[in-house]
């Protein structure tokens, strides 16, 4: 089955993580492909939005769950992870047991390619437990005998997401509120992120872990500036020291037992991407959208 076939149809592709926002643009891409969903909710979103979809309600850390569902399937584009640990919802869990249910899955049922979404600076050896909690489940996969593509990215922008929301918001402030304005972002428009997936479930794509971005680093002020001139706005910026934050967190996580925002999650937004995106591209054929193309296409909506 070529990468070709995928994008016409995605006949025998598996898609977890279904119902985020870049599971229901590959659903859109791939009507035919399966979606995998945790809970009726969630599998009644893709029944409103993708009607005609073979939507299974799973556990993806449950082997035999995991099993049945791919049933039939040839593929799997695995976009489960979390940046936010709570009580309930752990790293180890959503990252390492997930992909170890997929591996076992995946073997049993003769799974010829695994497309694995992951972070940006995602290492095992990391100091920072989301990004090797993700390190560690790259490991898992690329470890269990199944092909696997590895997409590392950072900040994903798309039309309506939380991550654009957000940026529009601070673009139109007056005073934009920002976490160490000085940090590098290099975001990376979903549609060339839903591009990478679909070029890298052809088999003729070797299997790796790649290093995809936008094509260009700035920093935090920059981009939001950049995105306010956009809009039409001039919004003061307003940078808070890393440490500072860190530290205000640190007081509400002892204080709540689900706070908000966590350390863990400033750091992995405060890790600076300012990588070589063309390897990358070049491996899975592709091209990038301008970063000024990307910020008209997610900020459109936003325009006052």
């Amino acid at each position: 089955m070529s990468g070709e076939d995928h994008d016409s149809n995605g006949q025998g592709v598996a898609v977890t993580g279904a119902n985020g926002h870049l599971g229901r643009r590959l659903l859109a891409r791939m009507p035919r492909a399966r979606a995998l969903v945790r809970s009726a909710a969630a599998a009644e979103t893709i029944a409103r939005e993708q009607p005609g979809t073979a939507t299974d309600i799973v556990d993806y850390a449950n082997a035999t769950s995991m099993q049945r569902a791919l049933a039939g399937c040839d593929c799997v584009v695995h976009l489960v992870g979390i940046l936010k640990e709570t009580a309930t919802n752990r790293y180890v869990d959503a990252h390492e047991a997930a992909c170890e249910a997929l591996a076992a899955a995946a073997k049993a049922n003769r799974i010829r390619r695994i497309v694995y979404l992951s972070i940006l600076g995602s290492d095992a050896a990391a100091s920072n437990a989301c990004l090797a909690s993700k390190g560690r489940a790259e490991a898992i996969l690329h470890g269990s005998g199944v092909s696997t593509v590895v997409l590392q990215v950072p900040m994903v922008l798309g039309e309506s997401d939380y991550a654009s929301r957000a940026l529009a918001s601070r673009a139109r402030a007056r005073a934009a509120v920002l976490l160490r304005g000085a940090s590098r972002e290099q975001p990376i428009y979903a549609g060339d992120v839903i591009a990478a997936i679909l070029a890298a479930l052809d088999p003729q794509v070797a299997s790796a872990t790649l290093h995809l971005a936008g094509p260009e680093s700035l920093s935090r002020s920059e981009l939001t500036a950049r995105a306010g001139n956009l809009l039409g706005k001039a919004p003061r910026i307003v940078s808070l020291p890393l440490g500072l934050a860190l530290g205000i967190v640190g007081v509400v996580e002892r204080l709540s037992a689900n706070p908000p925002v966590t350390r863990a999650m400033l750091e992995v937004l405060d890790h600076d991407d300012d990588i070589d995106p063309t390897p990358a591209c070049t491996t899975l054929g592709i091209a990038l959208t301008p970063l000024d193309t990307t910020l008209s296409l997610v900020l459109e909506g936003a325009r006052t």
